[in-house]
């Protein structure tokens, strides 16, 4: 942003907290790193990036001065990365050390005061009431109230409620007054009862900043939670820090807000936040969170350290939604610092989630309406060694339900607190306003475009904004040892790999992600064989280890939870494993090199095809196909994986492309490598697509006429069409793949997780290959899937043919189920729906649905164990329709004409739950 960074900018607010690096006034001090493995200072050098930044104490240890303010701030090629947690005490080691550091957290020695953090004031009595006052004032919110409470006023008015005997007044004037008296007494009565409402909800949700003490405290029992747990300590970038600390100053001299905007992988996500802005003495962000964190003890300690609770949905509460909206004015209005997760909940594979509206609306709304000025926008990366919650999530991947959170699993949890995890590695992209933002964005649309609540506009705005922030969280996203090496034990044709080449292809992996604009974590100048020991100590019983062999092997024993970390690498080489899945369609057939060119017509077809499957799944540059599909395989050619035959006329053209003969003296390993990143996911949308093939109705049940064939005993003389619940429908599938994967015709066990067949199932949708009747109490639909200038490989043109083009409409409206139903209902739309055989009943492998699950086959691997065929397809389509016909035995719902709903299931039956399913080598 021009001149966010100027000198005259900058207004001193009264000295600020001082943080463990000394900023003072206009200089800043950087103490010698205390870390073994962390560089030195560079004697004689200048600038931010000339020193090796430690954010630890070193009273005793010379200090350099880097002067911030004589010019603006210049970013380096070389982002360092330093340790910000301090060195553990533990009171059975040095048990006078370990009380004189709780003494000078206690009565705030220096950094630890956090007497004047840089914002606006926090952690003072009365800021609870303070805050609570300022959202009862909002004319927004109290507009609100007044307005629910007059259109209650009108409909009992309406109904006659409030004209109960007014007959027997005698005059058509005392009538009148009699009238206006009960309605005005009645919206009193109305008004009082929506503030007692609001005023609840507020003490649920307000976060309660009151006690200073009790910061220090939690900062030290935090501290002493990661430093056990994260023992390589909190990481951060000199230059983002320091960054960080100056933009807090301008905002903090115009009254605006930071809006931290970060990615969700672990709960220790919130920790880490905190604790960076503490000891850099910024004001804390209140952070949005779930009601569901809001348990006894533990609700309460994070609600007094900044938590602000919602609800997971309130779509159909308006005066929830209105509360909330005023304390985001509150917040935002008074330049308090800001922070909610771009992704909505924690991500359960590793990846990036698509960004979750519902926050960012309430944000936008209050710039567009003019309650706020502006706020700069923070994104934030948060990248882990090991992640604390990856058992948990397999589980949850696997369809096994999520324990509601409670006392007693956070106390359990207490074992996580001597693992020696490795590192956490925080990253702050570059802060922009968001006001400016938005005007950039709103010249861009075409006049008179519909800007109100919900309008395409308004959509469109939320969405390039939602993008947007992914993209700078991942530009800045560092990659680390543990996902390099889960990535290369994942991408491997054998069985394991020896320490020299695991350290050749992890170098090699580094090189490409440094190539393609990707960071990987700083370790100084520690050798890559002592990283990789380091990653592997911390990877633990996920990695295996075999020796007395020739020399030392490694393998993957739980590629499942290895898939988390894989999955962190993905984004960066996404548009090379799309061309590389398209090339496998004609390179998995097999003969010479000459049978092995790939025609680029089909290329582009396969790669469009691809991309558009995997639009929602993917962050991706927002280049158009043809610009983006040229770079790559460009990119490819230039890295020797690929050879490109190009028209003599005109050398831009591409007539065809294949692997390059040193790609193939080599054993394809790189282009193996991108392979292997991408197959999981087209297995998983192939398992989709096939269980949806389930979903074809039984032979004695029409798509209107009687249920009876399907169960007769329970459906009666139902009639209409028949529905089952996504629920069991993705259950159905779940099991589907976990069969095929232990028979063999699914070779990747992560795609029976529920993640990838809950997106899958969301893209048909989309395209509608299904359709779906949401009942009334289901939060309306996301906004539209992102338009193709945010997706890799986007259709060519609009009058493309797509294989998921259909020319039918269908209506998702809300409907009102029966009470043994909660969920959405699913059912193939006719124009996609296979046949089955009019004797047997079973499924014909042809039509619409089938070719377009046989297109996503193409790109899927093959190997010794496993051959596309038609006995494959036999028992394949024969196993999905037994699934199918048990589905509507036990889930069938019936919609009459008249719109009712009929349970004709059967309800499922109990099976025997046996070990965790988990995938091992």
């Amino acid at each position: 942003m021009p001149g966010e960074m100027a000198d005259s900018d900058i207004m001193a607010r009264g000295k600020p907290s001082a943080p463990d690096m000394d900023i003072l006034t206009d200089n800043v001090t950087i103490h010698p790193p205390l870390v073994p493995e962390q560089p030195p200072p560079i004697p004689g050098a200048s600038g931010p990036t000339a020193h090796s930044t430690s954010l630890e104490t070193a009273p005793d240890a010379p200090a350099e001065t880097v002067d911030l303010i004589s010019g603006p701030f210049v970013e380096s090629a070389d982002v360092s990365s330093r340790k910000l947690s301090p060195a553990f005490v533990h009171f059975r080691d040095a048990p006078f050390e370990f009380l004189r550091e709780i003494s000078r957290h206690y009565s705030g020695s220096g950094w630890r005061a956090y007497d004047n953090p840089i914002g606006q004031p926090v952690f003072y009595s009365g800021f609870t009431e303070n805050m609570k006052n300022h959202i009862m004032k909002s004319p927004f919110l109290r507009a609100r109230i007044l307005d629910l409470a007059q259109k209650r006023v009108a409909m009992e008015l309406k109904e006659g409620m409030l004209s109960g005997g007014i007959e027997k007044i005698k005059g058509d004037q005392a009538k009148e007054e009699e009238l206006s008296r009960r309605k005005n007494r009645r919206q009193a009565e109305l008004l009082g009862s929506l503030e007692e409402v609001v005023s609840r909800d507020i003490d649920g949700m307000i976060c309660k900043m009151e006690n200073r003490k009790f910061i220090r405290a939690a900062y030290f029992l935090a501290m002493q939670v990661l430093a056990r747990t994260y023992h390589q300590g909190v990481h951060v970038s000199t230059e983002e820090v320091l960054r960080l600390r100056h933009i807090a100053q301008l905002a903090a001299s115009k009254k605006q807000s930071l809006i931290f905007l970060p990615c969700h992988r672990s709960h220790i996500d919130y920790v880490s936040l905190q604790l960076i802005c503490y000891r850099l003495g910024i004001v804390l962000p209140t952070v949005v969170a779930g009601d569901n964190l809001n348990f006894p003890i533990v609700g309460q300690f994070l609600q007094n350290a900044g938590a602000f609770y919602i609800r997971r949905s309130f779509s159909r509460d308006s005066l929830y939604g209105a509360t909330v909206q005023a304390y985001v004015d509150a917040l935002l209005s008074q330049g308090f610092n800001f922070e909610c997760f771009i992704e909505g909940g924690r991500s359960r594979t590793g990846k990036l989630l698509p960004p979750k509206f519902g926050i960012l609306s309430f944000i936008l709304n209050s710039l567009l309406s003019g309650r706020v000025e502006d706020s700069y926008v923070i994104p934030v990366s948060t990248q882990y060694d090991k992640v604390i919650e990856t058992e948990a999530y397999v589980n949850e991947l696997l369809g096994i339900p999520k324990r509601k959170e409670n006392l007693i699993d956070f106390l359990n949890s207490s074992k996580v607190l001597s693992l020696k995890m490795g590192r956490v590695d925080v990253r702050f992209g570059r802060p922009w306003s968001l006001r400016e933002f938005i005007n950039k964005q709103m010249s861009k649309l075409p006049p008179g475009m519909d800007m109100s609540e919900g309008g395409p506009g308004r959509v469109k705005l939320l969405r390039t904004l939602g993008y947007k922030v992914l993209a700078d969280i991942n530009a800045v996203s560092v990659v680390m040892p543990t996902s390099l090496i889960g990535t290369i034990l994942l991408t491997l044709r054998g069985r394991g790999v020896g320490m020299r080449e695991l350290v050749r292809r992890i170098e090699w992996l580094s090189e490409r992600i440094t190539a393609k604009g990707g960071r990987v974590a700083d370790f100084g100048r520690i050798g890559t064989e002592t990283v990789v020991e380091r990653g592997l100590e911390v990877l633990g019983e996920l990695v295996g280890r075999v020796e007395g062999l020739a020399e030392e092997t490694f393998y993957a024993v739980d590629r499942f939870q290895l898939s988390f970390y894989r999955n962190m690498v993905i984004h960066l080489f996404i548009s090379e494993a799309i061309v590389a899945a398209a090339m496998y369609t004609r390179i998995k057939q097999g003969g010479g090199p000459a049978l092995q060119i790939v025609p680029y017509d089909v290329l582009f077809e396969q790669v469009d095809f691809l991309s558009s499957l995997f639009r929602g799944e993917f962050v991706f540059p927002s280049e158009g196909i043809k610009a983006n599909l040229q770079r790559t395989l460009t990119g490819l050619e230039s890295d020797g994986v690929i050879t490109i035959d190009r028209s003599n006329e005109d050398l831009s053209k591409i007539i065809s492309v294949q692997l390059s003969p040193l790609e193939r003296d080599s054993g394809r390993e790189n282009f193996d490598f991108y392979c292997f990143l991408i197959w999981p996911f087209i297995e998983g949308s192939w398992l989709a697509g096939v269980a949806l093939i389930g979903l074809t109705p039984p032979v004695s049940s029409t798509s209107v006429g009687t249920a009876a064939g399907v169960t007769a005993s329970s459906a009666g003389k139902a009639k209409g069409v028949l529905w089952v619940p996504l629920k069991a429908t993705q259950e159905m599938a779940q099991l589907l793949g976990k069969t095929l994967y232990h028979q063999g015709d699914l070779s990747y066990f992560e795609a029976v997780n529920k993640q990838t067949i809950a997106n899958s199932f969301l893209r048909f949708e989309e395209e509608g290959i299904i359709l779906v009747k949401k009942p009334s109490t289901t939060p309306p639909p996301p906004p539209p899937p992102p338009p193709p200038s945010e997706r890799s490989f986007p259709t060519s043109s609009p009058s493309s043919p797509s294989p998921f083009s259909s020319s039918s409409s269908f209506s998702s409206s809300p409907i009102t189920l029966p009470q043994q139903l909660t969920g959405p209902l699913y059912r193939l739309n006719h124009e996609w729906q296979p046949s089955r055989d009019p004797s047997s009943g079973t499924i014909i492998p042809e039509g619409r649905l089938w070719d377009f699950v046989e297109k996503i086959a193409r790109s899927r691997r093959e190997g010794k164990n496993r051959r596309d065929g038609k006995t494959v397809s036999k028992r394949v389509v024969g196993l999905v329709g037994e699934l199918g016909e048990q589905l509507f035995k036990q889930s069938g719902v019936v919609m009459e004409e008249g719109g009712a709903m009929v349970i004709i299931g059967e309800g499922p039956r109990r099976r025997k739950r046996g070990s965790r399913e988990r995938a091992r080598l």
